[in-house]
């Protein structure tokens, strides 16, 4: 018995000890070459060369500064640290507003503001970017980190206690929506705050977002998630329509949203967030992320990644595979396993890591020459051809490296609780 015992624990160390790598080898692609003299630049994943152009997304300036520290976090070589630290220095010096009332959304290599959009959405990486910083020990992150969360609960904290949607630079909203996607990336945020600092009020606000969006609203939509709100959080299901193919606001389901929220209902339940009720039931958080990763495969499975978009009986919206939703799908599947043995359900903890394993191997079909991802695959019946981010772009490499970070951890917790 303690043999067998030990020869699994043999495997999930293995198993950790590849992901780390991973991790790394995912980091030294990116590093220097990624790195401009301030900033970050997007890489081409078949040349692995930067993109030309000085323009700068806020986004992809948090979520490089989130891969690096999570390269830190794993004991990573001391560039790894320098890099996060660098990307830090161009958020403050470049990205923040004078009079630090905000973050510009597109910047130029200089610092100059191309776009002022105060987006929740890419607010609520920078929440990330300091979170991720401050875990990793970069001087005066925490003191960004705290400033970071008060300028949300200011200016983006809507009645709700949900983010409200994106502003022009003095704070007038451009349009009277709300979002699920960002308030998801909050979440996240929140929880990587609370990882950081141990502070209970991250984790509540993590908590209270969850069960808004997840819970509460998706109960008006047999359990999924959709994406797009008034300004009341009425559902506004004729939002976007028109364009089945926009970026970060396409109408329908997102399967990739699914899986990545269970990730972070895992998450909640690993840190014992008090959970929800629904008619006077308590619903437990793993078992409500479960639901969520099922409905992701039972609509959005399609044998060599996720469809982007469906409708409500699940109907194919846009078939096109976007790697950032396998990705996310894997952190999930790991996540939830890590929960099902924690509870001692191994029928649960099987199923859920053969779901890893399946989505692993499609991962090759993502990875471009340069090792750095492609957007998505175009869908089948179109060609099936790779796609790859346009410029300035928003990181393709960070849902990637911020599943395998979830695998590492997760599988770590599981062999460091025997």
């Amino acid at each position: 018995m303690g043999s067998t015992r030990d020869t699994r624990d043999d495997v999930l160390r293995d198993r950790a000890a590849a992901d780390r790598g991973r991790i790394l080898a995912t980091l030294r692609v990116q590093y220097p070459d990624a790195l401009a003299d301030r900033g970050f630049r997007l890489l081409h994943p078949r040349t692995g060369d930067p993109y030309s152009g000085d323009r700068r997304h806020l986004v992809a300036t948090c979520r490089s500064i989130s891969n690096f520290a999570i390269g830190a976090l794993v004991d990573g070589p001391d560039w790894c640290l320098d890099a996060a630290e660098h990307g830090v220095r161009f958020l403050r010096e470049a990205h923040r507003a004078d009079g630090e009332d905000g973050y510009h959304l597109v910047v130029d290599a200089e610092g100059e503001p191309i776009d002022q959009t105060r987006s929740a959405y890419g607010h609520a990486f920078v929440l990330l970017a300091f979170a991720r910083a401050t875990d990793a020990g970069v001087e005066g992150a925490a003191t960004d980190l705290a400033a970071t969360h008060a300028l949300i609960d200011e200016r983006f904290r809507d009645d709700a206690g949900l983010l409200r949607s994106d502003c022009d630079p003095d704070w007038t909203e451009q349009e009277s929506y709300r979002g699920q996607n960002a308030n998801m990336h909050a979440c996240e945020a929140y929880l990587a705050a609370y990882e950081a600092t141990g502070e209970e009020t991250y984790l509540d606000r993590a908590r209270h977002i969850a069960e808004a969006i997840t819970v509460e609203l998706a109960g008006a939509t047999g359990g999924l998630v959709w994406e797009h709100y008034t300004d009341e959080w009425d559902h506004e299901f004729a939002y976007n329509e028109a364009d089945p193919r926009h970026q970060f606001r396409p109408p329908g389901y997102q399967p990739g949203h699914h899986a990545e929220w269970a990730k972070l209902l895992a998450l909640l339940d690993r840190y014992d967030a008090d959970p929800p009720s629904v008619e006077g039931e308590t619903v437990g958080w793993a078992d409500r992320g479960r639901k969520l990763f099922d409905a992701a495969i039972d609509h959005g499975w399609a044998e060599n990644g996720f469809i982007y978009t469906h409708k409500l009986d699940g109907t194919p919206i846009v078939s096109d595979r976007y790697g950032w939703a396998l990705a996310e799908a894997i952190g999930a599947s790991t996540a939830l396993t890590e929960r099902a043995a924690a509870d001692g359900d191994s029928e649960a903890a099987d199923a859920l890591d053969e779901w890893t394993r399946r989505l692993e191997i499609c991962t090759d079909l993502y990875r471009g020459p340069a090792g750095v991802w492609y957007e998505k695959r175009v869908a089948p019946e179109d060609g099936g051809g790779l796609v790859a981010p346009d410029p300035p772009g928003v990181e393709p490499d960070y849902h990637p490296l911020g599943a395998r970070y979830e695998k590492f951890r997760s599988v770590r917790r599981q062999y460091d609780a025997k």
